[in-house]
């Protein structure tokens, strides 16, 4: 599913929300207990799971993803995919089960590399901002709150999906090429290459900057929704859910769940014309974006994808795909922020997200 900007803090947070415990870790690291070797041990086993969470939870709604792609890009001229069930058996009566999956290996192959830079650089830049907050407010005991925790979300996401954009450019066009497209992107190289030479470098970060701008809101807010939730559940424990000042799968799966819906809600109508910029300037383009023959609109920018989307199609056209993307992201989020810590779990990585 992108770009976004650098969120700012808050100086009158009197009264500092208790988001995540790292007195012990912080304890550790003043007293020099760690090794570096473990160090970087404990770096590269965060890295591999983050990169097992982006994969697992993909591959599990790579058929919703696929049609949501397709609600978002095709031509308003010549409607094949008109929602989710109908569009889903739309695809499995003309492409069978493969075609559920088309493009999925192009996007486990970015989204793994993916997470494992977001969920590294988010622990990371949370870190940082702690420090810098202890530093600057003298309290030794503070922790993060919603807003700093936001901005360190932020930052994560930024530095991973500019460092995976071009992966996810062509990635969006394997996506919603059909067997009867005039030109065949036979993988992710060779559609990187071909991109490149039919039609520059910056073809590759087309559409980059409403991702950029996409990223405060979906990747900040999942972040700060998920690690609040998970903390108030901790202090106040209704139900019963935080035995033992732990909480359970399920648990934690409706936190990624809410997290994910809050997100990609606020997001979702940069994410239409980052894809939509994305299939501008392909010579042999599927014929879902073309219409059958007709010709596909042509943007100028973010702001004229936005103009001219909402004057031909009407307001409700950035919104096209968010059914299937809703089904679709809150078991993907969840998923992955379970699998994420349970694979840190298993490898023995001391420093968690929400310990």
């Amino acid at each position: 599913m992108a770009s976004e900007d650098v969120v700012g803090k808050s100086r009158g947070d009197t009264a500092v929300t208790t988001i995540v415990n790292l007195a012990e870790e912080a304890k550790l690291a003043r007293e020099g207990v760690k090794a570096p070797g473990h160090q970087v041990l404990s770096i590269c086993k965060s890295l591999v799971a983050g990169g097992v969470a982006g994969g697992v939870s993909r591959t599990a709604v790579a058929p919703l993803e696929r049609l949501k792609i397709l609600l978002q890009v095709q031509n308003p001229h010549s409607i094949k995919y008109n929602g989710t069930v109908q569009g889903l058996m739309y695809i499995w009566r003309t492409e069978g089960l493969r075609g559920l999956f088309k493009g999925n290996g192009t996007n486990c192959a970015r989204i793994v590399p993916n997470s494992a830079v977001k969920f590294f650089s988010y622990e990371q830049a949370s870190r940082g901002i702690l420090w810098l907050y202890r530093q600057q407010t003298g309290d030794e005991d503070a922790q993060l709150s919603p807003l700093l925790r936001l901005g360190a979300g932020a930052c994560a996401g930024i530095i991973a999906m500019s460092a995976t954009y071009p992966m996810d450019m062509v990635r969006g066009r394997i996506t919603v090429q059909t067997e009867k497209s005039p030109y065949q992107y036979r993988g992710m190289f060779h559609a990187l290459g071909t991109v490149y030479r039919e039609e520059g470098f910056c073809a590759l970060y087309r559409g980059w900057l409403p991702s950029v701008i996409g990223v405060v809101p979906y990747v900040g807010l999942n972040f700060a929704v998920y690690e609040s939730l998970k903390d108030w559940l901790l202090k106040t424990n209704p139900f019963d859910l935080g035995k033992d000042n732990e909480l359970h799968v399920v648990t934690r799966l409706g936190c990624g769940a809410v997290a994910g819906t809050i997100g990609q809600t606020v997001a979702y109508p940069l994410d239409v014309i980052r894809r939509r910029m994305q299939m501008v300037g392909w010579n042999h383009a599927a014929s879902i974006v073309t219409g059958e023959g007709k010709e596909a609109l042509q943007y100028n920018g973010m702001i004229d994808a936005f103009r001219k989307t909402v004057r031909y199609e009407g307001v409700g056209a950035l919104y096209k795909g968010l059914v299937p993307n809703s089904v679709k992201v809150v078991p993907s989020i969840a998923i992955a922020f379970v699998t994420y810590e349970g694979v840190k779990a298993v490898l023995g990585v001391e420093m968690r997200i929400s310990d």
